[in-house]
């Protein structure tokens, strides 16, 4: 009987679960390997970005296991041939400054799995110290290895002479892609982050040049920490631009972040302005917010006759129970 695609597809994920199980067994068990080695086992996958795949380290120790999985660009596995069809054994290596990766398994459609073995090079550690950063140890140069943290990246940022740069913060910046072309694309927008961690904090957090170089274009100079609250509490530019048509323009930064804190909304704004206030002051949607003054509230309070009753009544009653 001839397979569907699917099921085809299936039957190659199924086999390759099964090699995956039967890898880690081997590597837990440490055949012929001392308890301390950096061995483990790898997967690979296709990917939707050209060029590049799907791939995953699996590093097994004293009874735990951390993985890595990225896109690693094709160019990285040396010796891997995913061109060819069906199922296949394959040998390939992964250089990095920090060491190498030999990798033995098999690929299946260009799907497979495997083991690796990490052999670390025994510079590396005393040119990371040359170059300003001690304490590696072997764990962390396999991290370092994984990660590829190359001596080329670590000149790269020491140029940047950067405030509380060390070896964590290093490893860091690569993990959540913080470079040099980041810091000078932030300058260039208009603020000039020096702070090792607000500079991690605005990759965490999603503070682009582009959203800087918005803020400033409309007037406002805001600082790390705000940026960093402003991605955090959702104060973005295409907000800010829904409050300016409601008549809210140029809020004070702290002002915008307290209005996304307690849910000042446009459509808050809009349903108060068609009860008759027209434009509230900032403090006072705040207030309203923090305290319960409701769009049905007021109308509730309406409907009982207060046709004339302040937004600063409004908050009073709240604050005093008055319903």
């Amino acid at each position: 009987m001839v397979k569907s695609k699917s099921e085809a597809t299936m039957n190659r994920r199924e086999g390759l679960t099964a090699y995956i199980l039967v890898v880690c067994a081997l590597l837990v068990t440490g055949v012929s390997r001392a308890a301390d080695s950096f061995d483990g086992s790898w997967t690979i996958h296709r990917s939707d970005e050209p060029g590049k795949v799907e791939f995953a380290l699996i590093h097994h120790q004293h009874g735990h296991s951390s993985s890595h999985e990225s896109a690693w660009p094709l160019t990285a596995f040396v010796g891997l041939d995913l061109s060819k069809a069906g199922k296949h054994e394959v040998k390939f290596i992964i250089t990095r400054d920090a060491g190498r990766f030999e990798c033995d398994g098999y690929v299946d459609n260009g799907e497979g799995a495997g083991v690796f073995h990490f052999f670390a090079d025994s510079k590396y550690a005393s040119e990371m110290k040359t170059l300003g950063f001690s304490g590696i140890d072997d764990e962390k140069q396999f991290s370092m290895a994984v990660l590829d943290v190359s001596l080329a990246f670590a000149r790269e940022i020491q140029n940047e002479h950067l405030e509380g740069l060390d070896l964590d913060k290093l490893i860091a910046f690569r993990i959540f892609d913080v470079n040099a072309k980041f810091i000078h694309e932030l300058h260039d927008a208009g603020i000039n982050v020096r702070d090792c961690d607000k500079l991690v904090a605005f990759r965490i957090h999603g503070v682009t040049p582009e959203m800087v170089r918005v803020l400033r274009n409309a007037a406002y100079q805001p600082d790390e920490d705000q940026l960093i609250a402003m991605r955090i509490h959702g104060a973005s530019p295409e907000w800010i631009q829904q409050l300016q048509k409601l008549g809210y323009d140029h809020i004070p930064i702290d002002k915008l972040i307290a209005f996304r804190i307690h849910g000042v909304s446009p459509e808050f704004i809009e349903k108060v302005q068609t009860l008759g206030y027209k434009h509230p002051d900032p403090d006072q949607l705040i207030a309203m917010r923090i305290h319960g003054v409701t769009p049905e509230y007021i109308s509730h309070m309406k409907s009982r006759g207060m046709q004339s009753v302040t937004i600063d009544q409004l908050v009073s009653m709240r604050i005093q129970g008055i319903d």
